[in-house]
């Protein structure tokens, strides 16, 4: 029988964000469970924090992990970044003989993959950072003034633009070609998805979404 401890992590600023509530993280492990586990399965325990992914102290996490080693089931959380938002962290876990690591949002991913993305998260959060503070840099130098909320809330919906742009031009090289040679829209999602390329959130290929990165590429036809 496969075996899992579910681990679940939300902090004050994740609950009012689409896909990171308590909620939002049960269905995705529902899902997972109903349409990729080996059956039969056993939720061992179930364990929840509360608490920001920069604390490196997580009480529950620990005990998931003393469960996990002890039973030899596999650790389940719903996405990545519910474990943690930092590369190190996460290979940490990734690399304890013990313990084997399920995200329910990327079902087929191994650990070589999971460590590819997080990598990659990591990088583009970082960029997105440097390139706010260089915007309300710029912003500063012009006069603007810069402690209101419309100029962070505009450097913030262009760095959210900007990041949009930049993950579509990542998969500009699989995506363009399809398009170019006739494959629809349902074709080059599901070719993304049996290469094993994420969503931004980790899921999988949708035609709505490879329509809308199309649009970004500039490729509306």
């Amino acid at each position: 029988m496969k075996r899992y401890v579910t681990y679940r992590r939300v902090s004050t600023a994740d609950q009012g964000k689409h896909g990171h509530g308590i909620d939002a993280q049960k269905r995705d492990i529902r899902l997972f469970l109903e349409n990729y586990s080996e059956e039969p399965f056993e939720i061992v325990e179930e364990f929840e924090d509360h608490v920001s992914g920069k604390v490196a102290d997580r009480p529950a996490l620990n005990k998931a992990l003393d469960v996990v080693k002890r039973t030899g089931a596999e650790l389940l959380v719903s996405k990545l970044d519910r474990l943690s938002r930092k590369v190190s962290f996460i290979a940490a876990i990734m690399d304890d003989p013990k313990v084997k690591l399920r995200v329910a949002s990327m079902p087929e991913a191994d650990n070589f993959q999971l460590h590819i993305y997080a990598a990659l998260a990591e990088q583009e959060r970082k960029f997105i950072s440097a390139r706010t503070k260089a915007a309300l840099a710029e912003a500063k130098a012009k006069g603007q003034k810069l402690g209101g909320l419309r100029p962070k809330t505009e450097a913030r919906n262009k760095a959210i633009q900007d990041n949009a742009k930049a993950r579509a031009d990542r998969v500009a090289q699989t995506i363009l070609p399809l398009r170019r040679g006739g494959a629809s829209l349902r074709e080059i999602a599901e070719a993304l998805n049996s290469s094993g390329v994420p969503t931004a959130r980790g899921g999988r290929w949708q035609a709505s979404q490879v329509k809308r990165v199309l649009e970004r590429l500039g490729e509306t036809g």
